[in-house]
């Protein structure tokens, strides 16, 4: 909890609104997502400095997505690849099921954009995304 909010701060920042929904889980829904999404974290020295998460689910037109969320890195350790890194690891962790990857973003948050198009996403402002933020999604293949 304390590196999830620890990254969104910036998140925040960027997009101009403390309404950034990872900045306001309780231990109980971060314990409940524990939970119900396969969750991977990175340490350092016994410190937590990274975390990723996926789940499958329904993509809408009859097949199913892998949901990637959460990703985050020590404010401190950014732009170090370690992102990148985890980003793959939830890829390759994938369940055969799953068709694509999604994943959602700030609308604002122009450097996490450009990384995601990087490794392979593409926005799709056709599908519905929370306020304040877009959908990126990746075919699997």
């Amino acid at each position: 909890m304390t590196l999830m909010r620890a990254c969104w701060v910036s998140e925040a920042v960027s997009s101009g609104t403390l309404a950034v929904p990872a900045l306001h889980e309780t231990l109980a829904e971060v314990a409940e997502t524990i939970a119900t999404w396969d969750t991977y974290v990175v340490r350092s020295g016994g410190r937590l400095v990274g975390s990723v998460r996926g789940r499958v689910e329904p993509d809408g037109a009859g097949g199913r997505h892998w949901n990637i969320g959460r990703l985050c890195v020590a404010p401190d350790l950014q732009g170090r690849g370690l992102g990148r890194v985890l980003l793959e690891h939830i890829e390759r962790v994938a369940p055969a099921e799953a068709t694509s990857y999604w994943l959602f973003t700030g609308a604002n948050s122009a450097r996490n954009q450009r990384i995601y198009r990087k490794a392979g996403f593409r926005l799709r402002p056709d599908l519905a995304s929370p306020p304040g933020t877009v959908v990126l999604t990746k075919p699997r293949g």
